[in-house]
C-alpha cells in the first residue's frame, strides 16, 4: 500500500527577519506516525535581511517533500500558496506626527458632517422637527440639536464597534470587514503578480 501525506497551505504567515521557516509554519501536517516528526522539522525558507514577502507555492512544497521522502505519496489539500509575510520591529510613534494626523481626521470628518448638513439642509428639518413637537418656532432648537449631536457621536462608536481598543461585542466592524476584503484583494494581486514574474523568468530561460 502506497504511503500517503497530506498537506494544508495556510494563507499567511508572519516571520522575523533571518528566521527560519519550517514546513509546520506554512502547512498543516496529516502524515503517519514514523515521518511526521520529520516533515515538521523540515526547513522550507531561510528568511534573509533584505527579504519582505514571500510566495510559497504548494507545487514546490510537494516537490521539496518528495525529494526528501520519495516513497511517500503527497496529497495538498486548501489554499494553493502561502504568503510569507516578513515583520520588521517597529519605530515607536513620533508626538507630533500622531497630533498631525489626529488633527487631519479630527476636521476632515468635522466638515465632512458639516457639509452633509448643509447639502441636505439639516438646520430648516431641525427647525421644523422642532416646530412639530413643541408648537413654537425657534431658530436655535438646542433640546433637539444637542442630543441629535450627542447620537451622532455614539452611533460612530457602534458603527465601528470600538471604545479605544476595547471591543463593544463579538462582531465585526464594517471597517473591519472593508480591511478583510482589502487584505484579500492585495493578497491576490501579490500572488498573481508573483506567478507573472515566475512565467516571465521561464520564458527568458
Amino acid at each position: 500500500m502506497e504511503k500517503t501525506i497530506y498537506i494544508r497551505m495556510r494563507n499567511r504567515v508572519q516571520v522575523k527577519p533571518e528566521e527560519s521557516l519550517l514546513l509546520k509554519d506554512i502547512a498543516q501536517i496529516i502524515a503517519g506516525e514514523e515521518v511526521y516528526d520529520k516533515l515538521m522539522v523540515l526547513q522550507v525558507l531561510k528568511v534573509t535581511p533584505k527579504d519582505h514577502i514571500h510566495i510559497i507555492d504548494v507545487m514546490k512544497v510537494i516537490k521539496f517533500i518528495t525529494g526528501n521522502f520519495p516513497e511517500y505519496e503527497v496529497q495538498a489539500l486548501g489554499p494553493p500558496q502561502t504568503i510569507v509575510e516578513v515583520i520588521y520591529q517597529k519605530k515607536g510613534m513620533s508626538i507630533p506626527y500622531f497630533f498631525l494626523v489626529w488633527f487631519l481626521l479630527f476636521f476632515g470628518a468635522a466638515l465632512t458632517i458639516m457639509n452633509f448638513h448643509e447639502d441636505v439642509s439639516m438646520q430648516s428639518v431641525q427647525e421644523r422637527i422642532y416646530t412639530i413637537l413643541t408648537g413654537k418656532t425657534e431658530q436655535k432648537p438646542l433640546l433637539f440639536q444637542i442630543p441629535y449631536s450627542i447620537g451622532i457621536g455614539l452611533g460612530m462608536i457602534l458603527f465601528f464597534n470600538h471604545v479605544f481598543k476595547k471591543r463593544i461585542n463579538e462582531e465585526p466592524s464594517p471597517l473591519e470587514v472593508e480591511m478583510f476584503n482589502y487584505q484579500q484583494s492585495l493578497d491576490q494581486y501579490v500572488i498573481l503578480h508573483e506567478n507573472k514574474e515566475n512565467v516571465k523568468h521561464v520564458d527568458d530561460h
